[in-house]
Formats: C-alpha cells, structure tokens, sequence
C-alpha cells in the first residue's frame, strides 16, 4: 500500500461573481504554493461540471486519470481537470451528484452501487484509464466489513482494466440531520479504506486529504462552502493543486502550476454559481 497523509442542477454563474475569485486564486498559487482558499451541490445523476469529457493536454503524458466520488467530487473536478489538462494528462470526471459510492450498505447504497459499477464499467471501456481515483463519498454507508469489501472490490476491478485504483479520504463535512444517523460508518470508511489499500500493495494507494483540509468542518482550513459540505472555487483549486502535485510524484509527470490553469473558464462553472460561490 502506498499511503499519503500530508454529496441539484446548477445555472450559470455570472461573469462578474466568477472574475471576482481569479485573484484570490492566483494570488494564493504566488505565495510558497499555499493552499488556494474556499467554499460548494447533491442530487441524483451524473455530475454535469463541464469536466465530463477526456481532456488531452499539450504535452499529452499518456496518462489518463478517470475520477469517481459524489457531489462533493463533482465540486472539486472543474479545477481538476483543467489542472492535469494543463500537465499533459487526460481526464473523465465520472461523479455523481447524490451518489458515486461503490459501498452496498443498505437499500439505497447497494441501488447506487449497482449504477455506480454498471456506469464504471462502460468508462473502462471507452477511456481506458490508468488511474482510477475513488475519494470517499458521504454514501459509503455499511459497517466496516461492507466498506472494507467494498474499496477491494473497486481495488479488482481496477487492476482488472490495467489501472491503478487511488483511495481519497473525503474533507470533513457537516454532520446534519441526513447524515446523521450514517456517522457511524462516515467515520469508519478512511480506516477501512486503508485496511484495503494494505490489501492490495503497490497497485492501491490510499491519499489522506486531512493534510489539506484537516478534520474540523467548520474549521477555516476545511474551505467549506456554506452549505458546510462542498467547496466553492478556491476550496476545489486548492484541493487540485494538492492532488496533482501527488498524482505527478507517484505516476512521474510534472504538474502544471496553478497560473497554467487557477484563472480558466472553468471558475464560471454553473455549478459554483448554484452553490452562492463569490
């Protein structure tokens, strides 16, 4: 196991809200590469973020990354895949808004299972990626056998297609009254996660977010949106930063600096605008 430990449809947002976060942005990509600082959607279906089709950079790697997890994913991959575009890398956003687990815990999460492994199947065969990356979605609801099994099956399914499967813990997000009564098994998933990862050497990895996010929701660091769960621009630039500078380390590429991509069309992508991004 190689191991890291540094969940509505939008409209589209208007120019003026979108330019007003590019400074930020830049500004905090300028200084010692800190973080780029925050703030986020659910509901059923694929996550429409602009970002669903393969992007093939410049400079193509070879390298294509195919990117799983709910609404919070959603959030982050805008900025995702205009950061590995920028370093060559070729990206499918396959989240899903209101699902993306793989974890067949009750009713509702083996429905969304089903889907989520009936869908992954079909993007295996048409992107053929390198790179599976899973981040822990607020659905991995089961007890921590059913997760454990859950994150090894996606672990098979994976090196079945040639790919590597990468393991993200999720950020810390607001525990409300939906989500509640899931604490138990929100709180057991990363564990169980890296249990599997242990399982499956070299060709798992598991990625601990808590190093940029850290673990308090309600913490500044957290870079939560006002909904307490998904992340505005900045928050999503800042995870993209911090996720391709680990993707380039372990897969041997060099990730494009945040001026390459932090100011791109995708700050005005509908989705912030729904989730009262400034």
């Amino acid at each position: 196991m190689n191991t890291d430990n540094t969940s509505h449809p939008p409209h589209s947002a208007p120019r003026h809200r979108r330019r007003a976060t590019v400074p930020l942005l830049l500004a905090a990509a300028g200084l010692a590469a800190a973080a780029l600082a925050g703030c986020g959607t659910g509901d059923a279906g694929a996550a429409k973020s602009g970002a669903h089709t393969a992007a093939k950079g410049p400079q193509d790697t070879g390298k294509k990354v195919l990117w799983l997890g709910d609404s919070i994913a959603a959030a982050e991959a805008p900025p995702l895949a205009a950061a590995l575009k920028a370093g060559g890398v070729r990206f499918q956003d396959a989240s899903s808004d209101g699902g993306g687990t793989v974890v067949e815990g009750d009713r509702m999460a083996k429905k969304i299972a089903a889907n989520t492994h009936k869908r992954l199947a079909e993007q295996i065969r048409d992107f053929h990626p390198d790179v599976i990356a899973y981040q822990i979605t607020t659905y991995d609801w089961g007890s921590p056998r059913q997760q454990q099994a859950a994150y090894e099956k996606l672990a098979r399914t994976a090196r079945d297609a040639g790919a590597d499967l990468v393991l993200v813990t999720a950020p810390p997000f607001t525990i409300d009254d939906f989500y509640r009564q899931h604490e138990d098994a929100i709180e057991s998933a990363p564990r169980a996660a890296a249990r599997a990862a242990a399982k499956g050497g070299d060709h798992v990895r598991l990625l601990d977010a808590s190093a940029l996010w850290g673990t308090d929701a309600s913490a500044a660091k957290a870079q939560r949106s006002k909904d307490g769960i998904h992340s505005c621009q900045q928050g999503s630039a800042a995870f993209a930063q911090w996720f391709t500078k680990r993707l380039g380390s372990a897969y041997g590429f060099t990730p494009a600096p945040p001026e390459k991509w932090a100011d791109g069309s995708w700050t005005g992508n509908e989705r912030y605008a729904k989730l009262g991004c400034e």
